[in-house]
């Protein structure tokens, strides 16, 4: 990386995580721990110009193509810096026009254009595209609540990861492949894990230190005079390659079309590729459903049937917990506290919270294959396929 690179990155990993935390033990400290305005102006003035310097120095410079993954690494820390002064409210979407964070908005859009990605943070900046020194990675402050939810969504992210990977190496030996069952049983490892880790967050992560200090990091801002939406935890194909290959959610869908089109360009272009290639797929659901009637007696199709199955249980069941848990008590509880003023930008993805909450409520039954008739649910279809199996 050039020195200006490294001399951000420094700045990054040291003042700005430092400036950050302090103003973070300020806002906890207060009684309305939503309202920042007045609080640490002189750190927030200090920030701004030091980020703002550091920024000045590296457009100068240059794009100096050093490569996808410094390139991609740079935007990530460009975001971090603009997330940060949104979430300190030295900018506000509702206020301005144009972003007055003039230098970061012109590298951020700069970067974003040849990388093919949206210019702003992304979640994938603090997990999959953050390089740890000395065994400390990026991260906005120094709160262990913040490292804690990192870790464990990134490793829900990693095994979602490994459930998909297993799927897509299923794509070219069909569904009566007789080794098809134990890529099936690793996918199910792989949600075991998800479901794991997430019980870590439910019972691990301090409700108050999340929704007051991490939340706040992921809010929308204005990259020139464009707002763009919240970093989201989502932001990955995996989990969108499990529900097009499983069969439980359809890109025909235009409400689940819409989440793919908002989240295509807040992941990286690997990933983006990936999930290209899977919406051409036919699902597996589709597969099974098809030879039913002429080889559901067959071995392969009852062996292979259950397996796939019972990853279809471990998904909705994941899908469940992540909304019943982890949605109603780190976002949806302590949202319920708050004056109805300060609801304004309480999401990461922008809708107000009751529209958010609606959406997920879909998805989560869309994953399960709920019973439910207002929804396109593969539930009829699922229990066509149970009704198969032969006893055991």
């Amino acid at each position: 990386m050039t020195n200006n690179v490294a001399a951000f990155d420094k700045w990054i990993r040291g003042a700005f995580r430092e400036m950050n935390t302090a103003l973070e033990e300020m806002y906890f400290a207060r009684e309305q721990r939503q309202s920042v305005e007045g609080v640490g102006d002189d750190i927030k003035a200090q920030l701004t110009a030091e980020g703002r310097a550091c920024i000045a120095a590296l457009l100068a410079e240059g794009n100096t193509d050093e490569g996808f993954d410094q390139q991609y690494k740079l935007l990530g820390a460009v975001g971090l810096y603009m997330a940060a002064c949104r979430r300190h409210e030295i900018t506000e979407p509702s206020r301005e026009t144009t972003s007055p964070l003039v230098e970061a908005s012109a590298l951020a859009l700069q970067l974003s254009t040849s990388l093919g990605v949206t210019p702003r943070f992304a979640s994938c900046h603090l997990s999959g595209f953050n390089p740890a020194e000395n065994g400390v990675y990026r991260t906005f402050t120094n709160l262990a609540d913040e490292f804690l939810f990192i870790d464990y969504n990134t490793l829900g992210v990693f095994a979602y990861q490994r459930a998909a990977e297993a799927l897509t190496r299923m794509l070219p030996l069909g569904i009566s492949h007789p080794l098809v069952r134990y890529l099936l049983r690793d996918a199910q490892a792989g949600l075991r894990d998800v479901i794991k880790y997430n019980d870590k967050l439910f019972s691990e992560l301090d409700v108050e230190r999340f929704f007051n200090s991490v939340r706040p990091y992921y809010k929308p801002y204005r990259v020139g005079a464009n707002i763009y939406r919240g970093a989201n935890a989502g932001d990955f194909a995996g989990i969108n390659i499990i529900d097009l290959l499983l069969g439980v959610c359809n890109a025909n869908n235009p409400s689940y079309s819409q989440l793919l089109v908002d989240k295509f360009l807040f992941m990286s272009p690997h990933e983006q590729a990936l999930l290209k290639d899977c919406m051409r797929r036919r699902s597996f659901m589709n597969q099974f459903l098809d030879v039913i009637d002429s080889h559901s007696q067959s071995d392969w199709y009852q062996k292979n049937l259950e397996a796939f199955l019972q990853l279809l249980e471990l998904h909705g069941e994941a899908a469940a917990q992540h909304h019943d848990q982890l949605v109603s008590k780190f976002i949806e509880g302590p949202s319920a506290q708050l004056p109805q003023a300060s609801l304004t930008n309480i999401t990461a993805s922008g809708p107000p919270l009751p529209v958010l909450l609606r959406s997920l409520e879909r998805l989560r039954d869309l994953r399960m294959a709920a019973d439910r008739d207002d929804i396109p649910s593969r539930h009829a279809d699922i229990q066509r396929l149970k009704a198969s199996l032969r006893a055991a």
